[in-house]
């Protein structure tokens, strides 16, 4: 006896159904897996960045000239959508910013001390006058 095996009608709609739910998630998983806007980071870094003008800006001028290249080149990256390399670029230009406050800060206490040992040496002269 020859059986004949009829398959539902349903089979193949089920499998296309699956088939296409498969793609469908690997297509949203690969969606989000994508680097996201780093607004978070260039909101830090603009902040950073704004602090270097003014007196940093003078102390510190080739370091915060770094930052705010980078910082344009990230806006550029974001602009883009190469989301990836903004947030490279923005860290480095948050870091560049850091430097440059350092710098100035430095440079400001280096400034400090020399007028506070001009005083002292002052002192010690006219205390050491007969």
């Amino acid at each position: 006896m020859n059986t004949l095996t009829i398959n539902p009608p349903t089979a193949q709609p089920r499998r296309f159904a699956g088939l296409l739910l498969t793609a469908g998630c690997a297509v949203l998983m690969t969606a989000c897996a994508s680097a996201p806007v780093p607004k978070e980071q260039m909101a830090v870094t603009r902040a950073a960045i704004e602090r270097t003008s003014g007196p940093t800006a003078a102390d510190a001028a080739v370091e915060a000239s770094e930052a705010r290249a980078k910082f344009d080149r990230a806006n550029t990256a974001v602009a883009q959508k190469d989301y990836v390399l903004a947030r490279q670029l923005a860290e480095q230009a948050e870091a560049d910013a850091a430097l440059a406050e350092a710098k100035a800060r430095a440079a400001r206490s280096s400034r400090a001390l020399n007028e506070v040992q001009t005083a002292t040496r002052q002192l010690r002269e006219e205390m050491a006058k007969p």
